[in-house]
């Protein structure tokens, strides 16, 4: 076989792997991670065999797409550190993580939740954490938020946020957002 045969067939295989994550992306998080294995090769336009080649079982396909959401997060969580302007930051983080309980229901469940899955990432929630509470320091030092305002509140703020992904789809962006409001009112 040829460079440039090889070359190809890398490069349909990379294409393949990348349309499958994002179809299990967007399926995970609309439907639930229970969605059939089968049923994301089909909407990805592969063969199960295709599928499974990449993903052996279900839990490499969810490492796969919980490692591009927590790359994600760790994103927002460098951009509101790297922010100047401490309330700013923290309210950044604060709405980015209320939009995420709307888009990412069904990821939600395995980074948020007790799912087995969920323990791949528990040093990266332990660097969010971190990262949560510098900004709410720094925040308190400023003067920008109440200064008897502690990380642990906040935390406290985003588990009830969280706890609203679960709300029919016509209620929950409602709700989601106006929560989100009320906790960052309540933390001026």
């Amino acid at each position: 076989m040829g460079a440039g045969v090889m070359r190809k067939a890398r490069a349909d295989s990379e294409r393949n792997r990348r349309r499958i994550v994002e179809v299990a992306r967007r399926g995970f998080a609309a439907e639930g991670i229970g969605l059939p294995m089968r049923e994301i090769a089909r909407r990805a336009g592969v063969g199960a065999a295709t599928l499974y080649r990449h993903f052996p079982a279900r839990p490499d396909l969810l490492d796969a797409v919980l490692a591009e959401q927590v790359a994600a997060c760790r994103e927002d969580v460098r951009a509101a550190l790297a922010d100047p302007d401490p309330w700013r930051a923290l309210s950044a983080i604060v709405r980015r993580f209320g939009e995420r309980q709307l888009r990412d229901r069904g990821l939600n469940d395995v980074l948020l939740g007790s799912h087995p899955e969920a323990e791949a990432f528990a040093e990266e929630r332990r660097e969010h954490t971190r990262a949560l509470d510098a900004l709410v320091r720094r925040a308190r030092a400023t003067g920008a938020v109440r200064p008897d305002l502690a990380p642990e509140d906040v935390r406290v703020g985003l588990m009830a946020i969280a706890s609203l992904r679960g709300l029919p789809p016509d209620r929950a962006p409602v709700a989601i957002r106006r929560l989100t409001e009320l906790l960052l009112a309540g933390m001026r």
